[in-house]
Order: structure tokens, then sequence, then C-alpha cells
């Protein structure tokens, strides 16, 4: 804990923020007096780490926001230089929040990136010998008041300036070894947000499930938050066009937020996508006028259950080791469309690499060596334990009919 020795009472007090601490000590209301207390001892006693720990509290504490402008004006922006520097950018994230217009939080929060330690080496010149890049937390306090900055542009509408910022941030992350989680949810969160204003779908849906993965949804996120969230990927994973895992997605427990609501058949239209099931698909089609975006991609939505029951049905054959092929009838039947357009469909799977292989247009046959893995359900589960267990018995087989042959060449040799 770092100590500095007792405040001189020389101390001007044009330039000591005492006098507005004592200020505010004296006027605060009964909730919030002790924290004011306790934030002016530690300021006089020079406890650095405990006034951050107090100052962190303090502007995450209900009914405080109209205090936190004047505090980072009056009293932090004083001592700046004593504060962890990614625990600054925290609390300057918090109170850019309590601007009344998108304009000006961004002016407060690249006024507190200026001062920011640059992350970046000092390369050497004839007159500078150069330096090297800071040590922690400097980089991630770098990166996160980065990804501040890009989130208060996507709200005034810059995209491009946004994209820039997201782009630095991006790049100083990749070059760290360790990064905390909260900074790695910052640059993820706003990430996420852009590409849902763009309507990328498949960029949208990646960095938003990583930006899941870096916070506690049931301590971080509200329940409307949890359930726009859950809405949105489902969305993004239905229309992205590179999106063909639907597992990861219905592990997360964020899903479970739709049961019961009136987007559940949402997550249900997800299940059928990742089990390959049409029938379901077309019984849940009549939803989809609730959601204009998806109405409104019907033949897009067809096309991909029609791969992913392609991908299903490769995934379900048997491996008895007879042979890998696939006729185009059997394909057709499990994915209900004609025969005439199942040459289609399987080129479309191997353009977008969801599957390997050959095909004999003469012979209306696929022959598939592999598929694109893919996290699986327990029924999938069950349909790969039982492959992996004919396949052992076959193995098993053919090692009993080797020890044979080898027993009769044996036998032969003796008789010799």
């Amino acid at each position: 804990m770092e100590i500095d020795a007792p405040a001189s009472t020389s101390t001007s007090t044009s330039t000591s923020p005492l006098p507005y601490l004592e200020q505010q000590v004296s006027s605060a209301p009964g909730e919030l007096k002790p924290l004011w207390t306790k934030i002016k001892s530690a300021y006089e006693k020079k406890l650095w780490h405990n006034l951050t720990v107090l100052l962190t509290e303090f502007v995450f504490t209900p009914g405080t926001g109209p205090y936190q402008i004047e505090l980072f004006e009056k009293f932090i922006t004083t001592i700046e230089s004593k504060i962890n520097a990614l625990k600054l950018v925290e609390i300057a994230r918090r109170v850019g929040r309590e601007y009344s217009e998108p304009e000006l939080t961004l002016k407060f929060l690249q006024s507190v990136h200026s001062r920011l330690t640059s992350p970046y080496p000092v390369p050497p010149t004839e007159d500078n010998p150069g330096s090297p890049a800071p040590p922690a937390p400097a980089a991630s306090a770098y990166a996160l008041s980065l990804s501040s900055i890009a989130y208060a542009q996507l709200l005034l509408g810059n995209l491009e300036g946004c994209k820039e910022s997201l782009d630095e941030c991006e790049k100083i992350l990749n070059e760290q070894d360790t990064i905390e989680p909260s900074v790695n949810a910052g640059y993820y969160g706003v990430a996420g947000d852009y590409y849902k204003v763009k309507a990328d779908y498949a960029p949208y849906y990646k960095n938003a499930l990583l930006y899941l993965a870096c916070v506690d949804t049931e301590k971080e996120l509200t329940e409307e938050d949890r359930k726009s969230r859950a809405h949105d990927l489902c969305i993004a994973a239905l229309l992205g066009e590179t999106i063909y895992n639907f597992g990861e997605l219905l592990q997360h427990p964020i899903l479970q937020t739709l049961v019961g609501t009136e987007w559940e058949w949402i997550k249900d239209l997800i299940s059928s996508f990742n089990a390959g099931e049409i029938g379901k698909f077309e019984s849940l089609a009549n939803h989809l006028g609730n959601e204009p975006i998806l109405e409104s991609s019907v033949s897009f939505l067809r096309q991909k259950i029609c791969l992913m029951a392609l991908i299903q049905t490769i995934f379900a054959r048997p491996r008895d080791g007879s042979s890998r092929l696939m006729t185009f009838q059997t394909i057709g039947e499990a994915t209900r469309l004609p025969v005439n357009e199942v040459e289609h469909l399987l080129m479309k799977a191997l353009s977008l690499t969801l599957i390997k292989g050959s095909l004999d247009q003469v012979d209306g046959t696929a022959d598939i060596t592999w598929v694109q893995p893919r996290v699986l359900e327990g029924n999938q589960l069950d349909t790969l334990s039982e492959q992996l267990e004919n396949w052992c018995n076959s193995v098993g087989k053919t090692q009993d009919q080797v020890e044979e042959q080898r027993k009769a060449a044996q036998l032969a040799v003796l008789v010799q």
C-alpha cells in the first residue's frame, strides 16, 4: 500500500481539494455521508489504494450520479497520477455516462485519454535513446479508454472513427500477454455494438459471445439486457451467412432467459437449425411474421436449414465401413429437395467449407470425407457414441479376421 507523508498544513487551499471534500461531507445526504467521510479520510492520510477503491465504489453506488462529474473535475483530476491507470479509466467510463449529451461524453473521455501514458515504446534516435513500452497496466488502461471513446463515437454515428478506435484497441490487446477480463469485455462489447449497427451478423455474433465470456451475466447484466442480448444473438446466428454452428449458443445460460417470453420460439428455432430438423422449422415458420427481419429472409433460412439437414444426415450416417458414398436420392429425402437440386446444395456446402469430398454427377453419389466440427447437443452425442461403438465393433471384427488369417498362414508354413 502506497503511503505518503502527512499533508503539510501550509498547503494552499486554492489548489487543495480538501475544501471541496469538507463541503461534500457536510452537505451530503445521510446515505452518502459515510462514503464522503471515508474518501476525505483516505485522501488526508494519502492512502492511495484505499482511496481508489472508495472512489470506484462511490461512482458505482446508486444515487451518486449528480455528484460524479463534479467529483471528477474538482477532486479526481488533482490525484490522477496517484491512481491506478486502469481504475482511473473505469471510473471515467462510469462518470462519462452522467453527461447529458454524447458530444460532452466524448469530449470528457478524450480529455482523460490524452493524459494517459502511451503504451507504445519510443524508438531510439540520434538525439534520444528511446524508451521501452511502459509496464502494466498502462496498455490495458489505454485500450479500455479507446473502447470507451469508440462507444461514444458510435452513439454519435461516427462509424469510421469508431472503427479506427476499435482497430487500435484490438492491436494493443493482441500485443499483451495477459489482459483483465473487464478490458476484453470493453472491447468485445463495443465491437459487437458496432457490427450490430452495421448489420454484419457473423462478426456481431462472434464478438457478442466473447463479451458474454468476459462478464458475469447474472451480476453485471439486467434481466432485460440478458433477454435482449439472447434475442439479438439468435437473430445473428440465423442470418449470419457463415454461421452453421449453433451448439455454443444453445449451451450458453443466457439463452434460458427467453424461456417463457414472447421470444421463446426463436430459441426453439435455433434448436431446429442445430439438429437440422426441417419439420420443426416448418412448424415454427408461422412465427416469422413477428420478426420482420426474419420474414424478409425466408428463402435464405430455408437454404440454411437444408444445409443443416445435410450436415446432420452426413453426421448420422452409418459408420459400418462398407461405404462412404451417399446417393443424391438419400440426401434429397433428408433435405426435402428434388434430386435435381441436391447437387447445387452440395456445391453450396463445399463452397462454405461445411463439408469436404467429391461428387459423381453421373452416378448421382457424393463421397463426403469431412464435416465441419461443431458443438453437439445431447441427442447428437448419443449418435456419436453409437457410431463409436459400431466402429469399435468393426475394428474388432477386422482384428479377428486378421488373426485367423495369421494362424492359417502359420499353419500352412508348418505343414510344408
